[in-house]
């Protein structure tokens, strides 16, 4: 997920440290059911929060939940609520149910596995780009909201286009002439904007057929586009603008580098590789839909507004 950071932030990458040194990420409690903070991108223990690699910063955000299954929650308050039932002759009532039910889960939390992950997020300062490898909308908005939790004066606008991303993937589809540097792949998704809200999916298939251009013709609003820069990094155009399933192809992490990997700290080296890469992609795209809005400028208005799909290459997996 891409985002444009507010004007007004311009801290420094020891503030940015000292903020997230107070979020540092900790192990969920007996009785906690999730637990967000910190951590280090490296991987190293006790080492620094937030990463600066070639003036780019990396920063992650680690997340541990526990859960217990409902089913099992529902069978040991049955059996709490037939205990009760059976020795005092009545039958609790519904917010009494509730509360066994979540006292149950309560007692059971500390017994429950415990599940870890983690989203990378990438800072260009210079351009106030910021990435965030977050697979879903709702994971990018908890990214964001402990960014601005850990970090003062920290906030980010979605980015916005002359050209939707809808009506531009509409007009790429239909021409079979994709914007240069860029070429269509094998996935797409179209949805009608009528009440029917049918879906056609493509996946694996070539999309430079008539069928395509009459969906278009049709209405049928492209929400998802797979495409590939310059032969080297592809993605999922999305008609949110979202950039997803970010994939760098083979060669990408083949150069100079590559054979002093031994040597030299691979994060440092993928960092690198990774964010030149996405400095460069992100200006195309944002050249390809026809530039970038400025703050309180309008933009034109156009027909749709899609989303987009993944790659059909070998891809090395994004860094972030």
């Amino acid at each position: 997920m891409v985002y444009r950071i507010g004007p007004a932030w311009s801290p420094s990458l020891e503030q940015i440290e000292a903020s997230l040194d107070k979020h540092r990420f900790v192990e969920c409690g007996a009785s906690q059911e999730m637990s967000l903070g910190w951590s280090e991108p490296r991987g190293e223990a006790h080492g620094p929060l937030a990463e600066s690699v070639g003036g780019q910063w990396i920063l992650k955000l680690s997340i541990e939940s526990k859960s217990v299954p409902a089913s099992v929650i529902k069978r040991k308050a049955a059996e709490r609520l037939q205990e009760i039932e059976a020795t005092t002759g009545r039958k609790p009532g519904k917010k009494e149910s509730k509360e066994i039910q979540e006292d149950v889960k309560q007692s059971l939390l500390p017994m429950a596995f415990t599940k870890r992950s983690s989203v990378l997020v990438w800072i260009d300062p210079a351009s106030r780009t910021l990435v965030i490898d977050a697979g879903s909308q709702g994971r990018a908005d908890e990214v964001i909201s402990n960014l601005v939790k850990a970090i003062d004066g920290f906030s980010v606008m979605q980015i916005n286009t002359q050209l939707s991303p809808a009506a531009a993937m509409a007009e790429w589809l239909t021409t079979q002439e994709a914007p240069a540097g860029f070429s269509i792949d094998r996935e797409c998704e179209l949805k009608a904007a009528d009440e029917s809200k049918s879906v056609v999916k493509y996946a694996r298939h070539a999309l430079d057929i008539e069928e395509v251009r009459q969906h278009v013709a049709e209405g049928k609003i492209p929400t998802k586009l797979a495409l590939t820069w310059e032969g080297r990094v592809s993605f999922m155009l999305t008609e949110g603008l979202q950039v997803k399933k970010i994939a760098f192809l083979d060669g990408v992490f083949d150069g100079p580098s590559q054979g002093q990997q031994e040597k030299e700290d691979g994060f440092d080296a993928d960092a690198a590789i990774a964010t030149g890469e996405m400095q460069q992609l992100i200006p195309a795209l944002m050249l390809a839909l026809g530039g970038e809005v400025e703050i309180g400028v309008a933009a034109p208005k156009d027909e749709a507004t899609p989303e987009a799909p993944a790659t059909a290459a070998e891809p090395a997996e994004a860094p972030f």
